[in-house]
């Protein structure tokens, strides 16, 4: 028993009574319970590094929007389930502005989150063809969106990126896709949770595998805008947020309401669907949607099974914050930068503490600065490493739960306040003398 930030025996009996055989396979919502236990028990706070929630304040236009629709009435009706006009069409012109690709507003649809996005596509897509009947995932990803599988009994695979940047993504993706089986591939762009962005000749890469093996490519842009190395914030003018939807017509993109606008509690997103897939026939679908249209099986079959549409009002909140990035009024870049500014910070502090950074460059460059960092330390896996840091008042959350082969831990900035930066600087040398190596 070493002298510890957190008393160690609390530590150690919270543990004990979460019934949790490993904390580093424990989902990211039981650490966060076990976090609350913990800092209930000890009276102390923690440096929370765990969940991947915004820490800044709901951007202003939307809130005032959300609260003149609710004073019209919206409360009381029913939104459409193909989602309101004017956020169909803002979206539409946002793809324009800031990806630099055409879709038409058809073809933007509104969800409770990118996690319903995902969900409904999983279901869709599950029944798109015969013969294929897996997605593959391109690792480290989104736990949950695993999760969503399991629960649905949908087949996937999965492998680590880490070793194929470059050319060598061409033939890890070819050894899967030539076998017949895979129907999407799945990703996150910035990477949640290494952080690594796809290089444009990667995106290249899968684009034209999926051109050539018909498979579609779901890119799940959550944190859109936040690879702070290239400064996307003028509408219409390059540079423009990275996607795969430049080289490919066949693809899915969720562009998420939660972390470029810090409206996360209203649970809103809208996956941008390819007007060739939107209006695209798939016999197969016919069964199990009455229809064999890949559109209208997703919005009238998925969405609507799942939750007949999204909030109303939080429409009306997401289509004005789009008008404001549109028309240049709202520079949401400005405003999300602190969190490049907190991770630089932040990392610097774990590096001179011992610590190493796991996924730190995109092929030859460096990663960006931003939402979330990966850290390891020599002697720990990544399961042990998130149970020692608890002594030390630190949470985040251990790479082994999101398909890396690398061992370490996801460390999240947007909660840690910045008057907690000499706590974690300290506790950070407390850990660093206690674990010489």
């Amino acid at each position: 028993m070493i002298d510890t930030p957190i008393p160690y025996d609390i530590v150690k009996e919270k543990i004990k009574e979460s019934g949790l055989p490993n904390i580093g396979k424990a989902s990211i919502r039981e650490v966060k319970r076990l976090i609350n236990e913990i800092e209930k028990a000890s009276g102390q706070k923690f440096v929370r590094m765990e969940m991947g929630i915004p820490g800044l304040p709901a951007v202003q236009v939307g809130v005032d929007a959300q609260i003149e629709a609710l004073k019209n009435g919206v409360a009381a009706i029913y939104p459409d389930i193909e989602g309101i006009p004017e956020l169909k069409s803002e979206m539409a012109r946002f793809c324009k502005n800031f990806l630099d690709i055409d879709v038409p507003a058809s073809s933007c649809v509104p969800t409770v989150g990118s996690m319903q996005a995902g969900f409904a596509v999983f279901m869709t897509f599950k029944h798109l063809h015969k013969e294929k009947d897996t997605t593959l995932f391109i690792d480290p990803g989104f736990p949950v969106q695993k999760q969503q599988h399991r629960i649905m009994g949908a087949k996937y695979e999965t492998f680590d990126v880490y070793e194929y940047r470059g050319e060598k993504l061409r033939d890890k993706l070819e050894s899967y896709l030539k076998k017949g089986n895979i129907h999407s591939i799945v990703y996150s762009n910035p990477n949640n949770p290494s952080w690594i962005c796809f290089t444009e000749n990667e995106l290249r890469i899968i684009a034209d595998l999926a051109n050539k093996y018909d498979v579609v490519v779901i890119e799940d842009l959550a944190y859109f805008g936040m690879d702070f190395r290239k400064n996307i914030s003028t509408p219409g003018q390059a540079p423009y947020q990275s996607t795969v939807a430049k080289y490919t017509d066949n693809y899915v993109l969720f562009i998420s309401s939660s972390k470029a606008f810090s409206y996360a509690g209203e649970r809103l997103a809208v996956m941008v669907i390819s007007d060739k897939l939107f209006k695209g026939h798939f016999p197969n679908l016919k069964e199990n949607f009455g229809t064999d249209s890949l559109g209208h099986a997703i919005v009238y079959g998925s969405v609507y099974a799942l939750t007949s549409g999204t909030a109303h009002s939080a429409q009306y909140a997401m289509a004005a914050i789009l008008k404001a990035c549109n028309d240049g009024t709202y520079n949401f870049i400005e405003v999300i930068k602190e969190y490049e500014r907190k991770a630089h910070e932040m990392k610097q502090m774990f590096t001179d503490n011992g610590f190493e950074v796991v996924y730190d460059k995109d092929e030859d460059n460096l990663l960006a600065d931003g939402f979330y960092f990966t850290i390891g330390y020599p002697g720990f896996t990544g399961d042990e490493l998130l149970e020692e840091l608890l002594y030390y008042g630190i949470s985040a959350i251990s790479l082994s739960i999101t398909g890396s082969q690398r061992q370490g831990l996801r460390a999240c900035v947007s909660l840690v306040n910045r008057n907690q930066f000499p706590d974690l600087k300290v506790r950070l040398e407390k850990f660093k003398e206690n674990h010489k190596h």
